[in-house]
């Protein structure tokens, strides 16, 4: 058997393990998909009759609760990956010669898969709450390929984090900036209608561009090319910088 193909399988068992995990904690079920369910229940029609967004604020909050629901569910997997190390489990698995990046590529995986159920019951409970998006098939697949890569890259980051710190506490404590990006982006009121200082920080932090290409790209308004290129761009710097950060930190803790 070939090494890449170890590797595949080993990867693949790596993350029927995180799975089962997610499964089996409740804490996490809730905080990376019916955390974010609450969140749009609340936000839609508990806030959004106060908020003027030229149409319905259903329609508005969606794109940038689909990335919500991705950050917030990076803290278990902070906390998973930490676990491991601390715990020894990754020491085992390597007398195991189990593959090192298999370990890694697990955690990744199975959060961005986690990722994209969230988004998923984001966008069901969204069509029932009135949702109406005009996507054509090509834009709902660069919807869905925008919300990979940014979970993709997310995850990567959020590994890297929970390799550098010193406990599990303080893994989960590590995703909160994430965690907070959204509410500091235009997810839930245009950027241009906040004071100085918070509108520029919202116009060039990563999550706006991800979130105007989104809202584009749903309803079939055209995203700007600048907005397009920052996303990909946004998205491919977190990538490269979560994956280096964790490669190196896994290398000093094995």
């Amino acid at each position: 058997m070939s090494s890449v193909s170890t590797s595949f399988g080993d990867a693949a068992i790596m993350m029927r393990r995180n799975y089962k995990h997610t499964v089996r904690n409740p804490v996490t079920v809730f905080n990376a998909v019916l955390f974010p369910l609450v969140m749009m229940l609340m936000f839609v029609h508990v806030f959004g009759g106060a908020f003027d967004v030229r149409g319905e604020y259903v329609d508005y909050a969606v794109p940038g609760l689909l990335i919500m629901a991705i950050t917030y569910g990076l803290g278990p997997t902070a906390a998973a990956v930490n676990g491991d190390m601390t715990t020894g489990i990754t020491n085992r698995f390597k007398a195991m010669d189990v593959s090192h990046g298999a370990v890694l590529f697990g955690h990744v995986v199975s959060t961005t898969l986690r990722a994209l159920i969230a988004d998923a019951a984001i966008i069901g409970v969204g069509f029932a709450m009135g949702f109406r998006p005009h996507a054509s098939f090509p834009q709902w697949l660069g919807v869905i390929g925008l919300l990979v890569f940014l979970g993709f890259a997310t995850s990567w980051l959020t590994v890297a984090m929970g390799l550098g710190a010193k406990t599990v506490e303080s893994a989960g404590m590590a995703t909160v900036p994430l965690i907070m990006l959204p509410f500091l982006s235009s997810a839930f009121v245009p950027a241009d209608t906040m004071g100085a200082g918070v509108r520029q920080f919202a116009e060039y932090q990563p999550f706006t561009p991800i979130i105007e290409t989104l809202r584009g790209l749903l309803f079939d308004t055209s995203p700007s090319a600048g907005h397009v290129v920052a996303a990909v761009a946004w998205c491919t710097g977190l990538t490269v910088l979560g994956y280096v950060w964790a490669v190196a930190n896994f290398k000093k803790r094995v």
